[in-house]
């Protein structure tokens, strides 16, 4: 369930920076968007959000949703919209503001989905506080001498 939450989350967030700059170049149909949203989302989610981030933070899945997004847009633009349509100037701008969106997205996803993940990641990983010191006393057997 939290994943659905997640997922549902990521496509309003994605579906709302597609719709305010895609719609400023007037070519685009609202199924178009709705396309490009829903497939850019999958992508994202799956490759960004459940691969990247668990493994290297927040801030290089940002860096690779911008990426992924811009690179998904692009060409999903040019099979959806057609050629006529200045695609690439579109899937950077979109992909800018999904980034920095997707920066709050990753704080939620490693709080309420990624929860399993992060413990299982912790028991092999270890930090500087996780080291511990023992101490003990060592008894020397002194044979031939009696106390």
């Amino acid at each position: 369930m939290r994943h659905v939450t997640a997922i549902v989350i990521k496509f309003l967030l994605t579906a709302v920076v597609v719709f305010a700059i895609m719609s400023t170049f007037n070519m685009p149909t609202f199924t178009d968007m709705l396309l490009i949203s829903l497939l850019t989302t999958g992508l994202a989610y799956i490759i960004g959000d459940l691969l990247i981030l668990p493994k290297f933070g927040n801030t290089i899945a940002a860096i690779a949703d911008f990426g992924l997004a811009t690179i998904s847009i692009w060409i999903l633009s040019y099979v959806f919209i057609g050629a006529n349509f200045p695609a690439f100037t579109a899937a950077i701008i979109t992909g800018f503001f999904l980034s920095i969106c997707e920066g709050v997205f990753h704080i939620y996803m490693k709080r309420k989905v990624l929860i399993e993940k992060e413990k299982e990641n912790k028991q092999y990983r270890l930090g500087t506080n996780q080291l511990q010191t023992e101490f003990s006393q060592e008894k020397a057997i002194h044979k031939g001498k009696k106390k």
